[in-house]
């Protein structure tokens, strides 16, 4: 697996020196020159409590001495740790100006757990589809102040804005779209909406942190972030809701118990597929987003991370049903060859399992959209199992508790 190349523009900034470069304001990754730059930006100052800092400080520390990141990446960096600051900040200052916020109700919320590369995306685009669910879209995640209205969703002046970042980023990893669709107003994942937390595992695809991703999986409270995911939703829906939010993110898996506490009345879509399968997607995806920000991404070590963090995450999803926290009653099993044979079929279960109404409005707009949007529509992600430099039989003995478990078919790599 080759890593794609940047453009010119790009390599000429990434080759300055960079001792120069990291000495420059604007590429600062101190903590105190983020929150002074969030403050300059806001004019706020309450960050809406300490629980952030560990994670964020950690996370620093890993950019730092870990990710060898490029100028681009240092600014990419700084940038999105300075936006997830003033996020804080402005969503602190809404919440203490409109105390409402605070007591909207989250009720029954559809969330999708399964991992990369199984489905989730789709899946995702469709339910969004029926005007009675509500789903995160990326221009109000990013920017959720002020919190976004019904009469002006679709109008609203922060799309453009984010799709002009998304064209920004796009010209950088033209590669990107083939694996994963972009868009200010597609659905956002709530490894996004984690993103102020600090404890978002989109960090770990997107830079070399193996310490901080140490941290985060198997050291961290999740608690905290899942109450601050629950925030998030009340200033979303606070002035545009819908009958159901419909969530999802690979990251839950590595959290069940945490988001459970917050939605002990959600309603769980477990996607699968093998996971051999999934883990040469990742070290793709990977590959091609670290060329974004690090030097010299090496493939072959993103597939030795993924590949210890993916049997995890799998692992924990059977104890969660082995030891009760997720009841059969309240998850439905999707597989990804049958979801991608008869993707209405599943939907139509998923409706029926949880008593929600399928309407022919639902289903029309869904059909049409998944017509207008097929698969390979921006090209398609060719990987291979083999540039991962994994050892097939045993990374399959890594994950058999979950194949057998779940009954998920291995494919052919």
């Amino acid at each position: 697996m080759i890593a794609p190349r940047l453009p010119l523009g790009a390599r000429a900034i990434n080759a300055l020196g960079r001792p120069i470069m990291r000495a420059l304001p604007r590429l600062s990754l101190r903590e105190e020159s983020l929150f002074d730059a969030a403050r300059a930006e806001t004019g706020l100052e309450d960050f809406g409590g300490d629980d952030f800092h560990e994670g964020l400080r950690r996370l620093l520390a890993s950019l730092e001495s870990e990710a060898d990141l490029t100028p681009i990446g240092r600014m990419i960096a700084r940038g999105e740790a300075v936006q997830a600051l003033v996020n804080r900040l402005e969503m602190t200052d809404w919440r203490r100006r409109y105390p409402a916020i605070d007591r909207e109700t989250i009720e029954a919320p559809l969330i999708i757990i399964g991992m990369p590369r199984t489905g989730t995306t789709i899946l995702h685009e469709l339910l969004m589809q029926d005007p009675a669910n509500r789903v995160p879209q990326t221009w109000e995640v990013d920017f959720p102040c002020p919190p976004p209205e019904t009469d002006t969703y679709e109008t609203d002046p922060r799309i453009e804005k984010v799709r002009t970042v998304l064209d920004r980023s796009e010209s950088l990893i033209p590669d990107f779209k083939r694996m994963h669709r972009m868009g200010a107003q597609l659905p956002q994942e709530c490894v996004r909406i984690l993103t102020p937390e600090f404890a978002s595992i989109a960090s770990l695809i997107t830079y070399r942190v193996p310490a901080y991703g140490h941290w985060l999986l198997n050291e961290y409270d999740w608690s905290p972030a899942y109450a601050g995911h629950r925030r998030f939703l009340q200033l979303l829906q606070w002035r545009c809701r819908r009958e159901r939010w419909v969530l999802k993110t690979p990251g839950h898996l590595w959290a069940l118990p945490a988001l459970l506490a917050q939605y002990p009345d959600a309603r769980l879509i477990q996607t699968h597929r093998d996971p051999l399968r999934i883990l040469g997607s990742v070290t793709s995806l990977g590959t091609t987003l670290r060329t974004m920000a690090s030097r010299r991404p090496d493939p072959r070590e993103i597939a030795r991370e993924w590949s210890a963090w993916h049997a995890q995450a799998l692992d924990r999803s059977v104890d969660a049903r082995e030891s009760g926290l997720i009841h059969p009653d309240r998850v439905v099993d999707v597989h990804f060859a049958a979801f991608m044979a008869d993707p209405f079929a599943a939907i139509r279960r998923i409706y029926e399992r949880f008593s929600i109404p399928y309407t022919d409005v639902a289903d029309h707009r869904m059909r049409n959209y998944l017509a207008a949007n097929q698969s390979d529509k921006h090209g398609v992600h060719e990987y291979r199992f083999a540039d991962t430099g994994l050892d097939a039989a045993s990374e399959r003995a890594a994950v058999r508790r979950y194949q057998e478990y779940f009954g998920v078919q291995s494919e052919p790599l």
